[in-house]
C-alpha cells in the first residue's frame, strides 16, 4: 500500500502542498530528462493533480515530478485515465506509444493513456466531477495524441467503469503511481496520428489481443495488462448489452 499522506481538512490544491506533505520530493532536477525528445520534455511540465489514496486531491505537481521513481517511492500519488474505444464491430483500438515517450516507449497499450491537468474543467474533488473532468480530458488528450475530432467523441458517449490504483516502474528512473480512471467508449472515428505521441495503430477483435499477448516480440504497457488480465475481457463481452452492471463503481480497485 502507498504511504501516500492523506488531508482531512480542505485546503487549497496547490504545489506548495505537495513540498509539505512530501519535503523530501526532487522537483527541481532535470539530468533525467537529458537526451529526451524536446517536445516530451516540454509536455513534462504539465501540472497533474496530485492525490491521497482515496483519490481526494491534496496538492499539483508537474508530470515530471509525478513520473520520476525517486518520488513515487516517497509516496507521490497522481489521477490519471485510460481510455478503451471500440468501433461499431466491437474492436478494440490500440495504439503503439511513440519511441519519443519518456516513459514507456515503443509499448502497446489501450487507447489512450494520459492524465487530467489541474486546468478547469478536469478537477474534481468529488466522484461525479472527477469524472467529468477525465472524460474533458481523454476528449482533448484523443485530439492531441490520435488527431479525432471531439465532436467524434462527445462527452456523453463515455463510460465510466471504475478506479485502479497501480504502481509500476518504467526504467530505472521513471514510473507510474496512479489512481486511474476508466472509461468506455464505442464510436466510429477518423485519426489523423501525431508521431511524437502514436508510433502505430490498429483494431483488434477479443481473440486478436488474446493472441497478441502470445507474441514474445510485443511488449505492453504495465496497467493495460493488469486491466486485462483482470476484468477487461469480461467487460468487453458486456459491450452492447450488460455493462451497466459493471459501471460506476464507487470503491477503488487496488492493483498494488
Amino acid at each position: 500500500m502507498s504511504s501516500t499522506t492523506t488531508t482531512t481538512t480542505a485546503e487549497p490544491i496547490t504545489a506548495q502542498n505537495i513540498l509539505r506533505l512530501f519535503p523530501d520530493i526532487d522537483t527541481t532536477s532535470t539530468e533525467a530528462l537529458s537526451g529526451h525528445d524536446a517536445e516530451q520534455i516540454r509536455l513534462m511540465d504539465e501540472v497533474c493533480i496530485v492525490t491521497d489514496d482515496n483519490d481526494t486531491p491534496i496538492g499539483t505537481a508537474s508530470k515530471k515530478t509525478c513520473h520520476l521513481m525517486t518520488n513515487i517511492n516517497k509516496g507521490l500519488l497522481h489521477r490519471a485515465f485510460s481510455v478503451f474505444l471500440f468501433d461499431d464491430q466491437n474492436r478494440l483500438l490500440l495504439q503503439q506509444r511513440a519511441t519519443e515517450k519518456i516513459t514507456f516507449p515503443d509499448m502497446w497499450t489501450n487507447t489512450c493513456c494520459s492524465h487530467p491537468l489541474s486546468i478547469p474543467g478536469e478537477t474534481g474533488s468529488n466522484l461525479p466531477d472527477s469524472v467529468e473532468g477525465v472524460k474533458r480530458a481523454a476528449q482533448r488528450k484523443l485530439h492531441h495524441e490520435l488527431g479525432i475530432d471531439p465532436a467524434q467523441v462527445p462527452l456523453d458517449k463515455f463510460r465510466f467503469l471504475t478506479r485502479i490504483h497501480y504502481k509500476a516502474p518504467s526504467n530505472g528512473e521513471w514510473g507510474e503511481h496512479e489512481i486511474d480512471y476508466i472509461l468506455f467508449i464505442k464510436t466510429n472515428v477518423d485519426m489523423d496520428i501525431n508521431l511524437n505521441e502514436v508510433r502505430a495503430t490498429q483494431y483488434v477483435s477479443a481473440d486478436d489481443l488474446k493472441a497478441l499477448f502470445n507474441d514474445p516480440s510485443l511488449k505492453f504497457t504495465p496497467w493495460f495488462k493488469l486491466i486485462c488480465e483482470s476484468m477487461l475481457f469480461e467487460w468487453w463481452q458486456h459491450l452492447d448489452s450488460g455493462l451497466d452492471k459493471y459501471a460506476n463503481e464507487t470503491e477503488i480497485r487496488r492493483m498494488l
